[in-house]
């Protein structure tokens, strides 16, 4: 069984990467769907469209368990897929199959609580908020999931999202550091004015931003904590598959630790910030 890592890009790539430090004798293959990139400001029915052919693509690339390495895809279309789309294609395949997102592990790892946990609602005033920033996309942000979900589980913590309405297609396109410099520096500028001071900590809510941390580490106050999603998604898997040994992988006959990338834009090498993020030169393959 092949793990399958699917975003609307290169950003995925950062979920990837400690998904493949994490299992490395796992098969793994990675779609981005740059021929449709910038997932965050197309509409919701787009982004569950583009979603579940992706998922499909890497079904037939013999993904049994697919990762949304995507804010905006986890946000919009995870749920629905999964309640409406999913058991048609368990049948049809007759064997197990999931997609999983990186939204749960992500709060889990911001609340400090599992996934199940809701709050008692208390009239208990709070003495002290830790105020979280969240920088994502439009859509992620229209979709309120982190305030709504965070606030289920924490009375103690204020979120504030920021809407970054260009960053992602500026990461995706290599676009040069003064130029990503500028535009988070004036993302961590509205934030801060919006909060009437610097945040307590910071989700960097859109895959492609944990390729630029560095970038967001600087722009913010010094020392502010970041909440990694690849690190929370890393963790979470493992646990997964422990609970879930039919999808475990690295332990088939087959497994060698293969590693394939595949694009629906144009195949070949990628940019410079993308191969100085992986660490080697990285080459897509068409889808």
């Amino acid at each position: 069984m092949a793990i399958g890592v699917f975003d609307s890009g290169i950003g995925g790539l950062s979920v990837h990467r400690r998904l493949v430090e994490r299992f490395p004798h796992a098969d793994f293959v990675y779609l981005a769907d740059q021929a449709n990139t910038p997932y965050g400001g197309r509409s919701g029915e787009e982004i569950v469209d583009l979603t579940r052919a992706g998922c499909e693509r890497l079904f037939a690339e013999g993904c049994d368990l697919v990762v949304l390495a995507c804010n905006t895809a986890s946000a919009i279309a995870l749920r629905r897929l999964q309640q409406t789309w999913l058991p048609g294609i368990r049948a049809a395949r007759g064997r197990p199959t999931n997609v999983l997102g990186i939204i749960v592990p992500t709060i889990e790892a911001a609340t400090g609580l599992p996934w199940e946990h809701e709050a008692e609602r208390r009239g208990d005033k709070v003495e002290k908020l830790d105020v979280l920033a969240v920088f994502a996309t439009p859509a992620t942000a229209a979709s309120r999931v982190y305030e709504i979900e965070i606030d289920k589980r924490r009375q103690d913590v204020a979120v504030f999202v920021e809407p970054c309405a260009e960053l992602a297609g500026q990461i995706e396109s290599g676009a040069p550091r003064a130029v990503l410099e500028a535009a988070v520096a004036g993302h961590v500028a509205n934030v801060t004015r919006r909060i009437g001071r610097a945040p307590d900590r910071a989700i960097l809510g859109c895959t492609h931003y944990e390729i630029i941390s560095d970038v967001f580490r600087a722009a913010l106050k010094p020392g502010t904590p970041l909440v990694h999603q690849p690190d929370a998604t890393a963790e979470a898997l493992a646990g997964y598959l422990e609970r879930r040994p039919e999808y475990a992988p690295g332990t088939d006959a087959g497994a060698s630790g293969r590693r394939v990338f595949l694009t629906t834009g144009a195949p070949g090498l990628q940019h410079d910030l993308a191969e100085a993020f992986w660490g080697a030169p990285l080459r897509f393959d068409p889808a």
